[in-house]
């Protein structure tokens, strides 16, 4: 027996081994078209930056695993017979909030007000990874910029998983600007039926060891995994927070119906929820000129990833 536990030891450093350490041989490209730049690996497409103008905001859509199956809900954009169609606001990967000096870049689906992709200030492809930045203008009711937002985007291809690491930095441009605390927020992916908990196979786990939305929702944690099963194979989401975002580490907006969202402003509601004492908003002021920054990293995989596998990933990532 102890022969076997030592043996399957060894198997799960080498599979870290090569999961994490390894250099990729695959190739980032970009295609870019109108109002969208498409990202492959080698000749595989992987997913697409969106930003047509009638968008309410920019997206990752869709998102592919390495072998190709779609791990993200069609609805708002493309309508599939049986797929669950609450929340027309949720669509592939985006980021955004509530409350932004009164204006809810959140909930919007159509503009105004609108987060609105300007340029494109990077796009460079190549071996083991590709990065892709662009500047947004977070655009009021009132047809002034509340917020400039630089953001990037860096894809790192494996065989079985990828990863993509996003850093968004947010300025207050000519006035005070006010983010709430709100629930409604920040870093999300609205996943398909099958890999939810409510309508599907799917099942949280956090860092912390706590699974399903019961235990998830509301909780910190410096990570949490979403993994189900798809006509026999597994198949999984991992979103972590990065040390130097603020408020780290998040809070999780994780629902059963199949939006996972970390959010580190959406603090008060949350604390009420798990009857902490003291619970505070966190109402995050910036004067004109400040900015502050949000990093996550999000793991497409295949296969199952153990909590140990997951935290190996994360403090290699911390260490960047």
């Amino acid at each position: 027996m102890k022969t076997k536990s030592i043996y399957k030891a060894i198997i799960v450093i080498i599979s870290l081994f090569l999961m994490i350490s390894c250099k990729s041989d695959q190739s980032v490209n970009f295609e870019q078209k109108d109002n969208q730049i498409d990202i492959f690996f080698d000749k595989k497409y992987i997913t697409s930056y969106l930003f047509a103008p009638d968008l309410p905001k920019p997206i990752l859509y869709p998102i592919h695993s390495s072998s190709g199956v779609i791990i993200n809900r069609g609805f708002p954009l493309i309508e599939i017979e049986r797929e669950s169609r609450d929340h027309p606001h949720h669509a592939g990967i985006w980021f955004a909030c509530d409350e932004v000096n009164g204006n809810s870049f959140w909930n919007n689906v159509e503009p105004p007000p609108q987060i609105q992709h300007v340029r494109i200030t990077e796009m460079k492809g190549g071996k083991e990874k590709g990065t892709l930045s662009a500047v947004l203008n977070w655009i009021g009711r009132n047809d002034k910029i509340v917020l400039e937002e630089n953001r990037e985007m860096i894809f790192y291809p494996r065989e079985f998983n990828y990863g993509i690491d996003f850093i968004f930095t947010l300025k207050a441009i000519d006035t005070t600007v006010t983010i709430h605390d709100t629930k409604e927020g920040l870093f999300a992916i609205r996943v398909t039926d099958w890999l939810s908990e409510k309508f599907g196979t799917g099942r949280y786990l956090s860092s912390n060891g706590d699974e399903t939305e019961a235990q998830v929702w509301g909780t910190r944690a410096k990570w949490v995994r979403l993994e189900g099963e798809k006509d026999g194979q597994r198949i999984g989401v991992v979103i972590m927070n990065h040390h130097q975002s603020i408020n780290y580490p998040t809070y999780w907006m994780a629902r059963g119906y199949g939006l996972f969202s970390a959010n580190p402003i959406g603090q008060y509601i949350y604390q009420q929820h798990h009857n902490i004492q003291g619970a505070k908003p966190l109402n995050l002021t910036l004067e004109k000129g400040e900015s502050v920054m949000f990093r996550f990293y999000i793991v497409i995989y295949e296969d199952s990833l153990e909590k140990a596998e997951i935290d190996q990933i994360f403090e290699n990532y911390s260490k960047n």
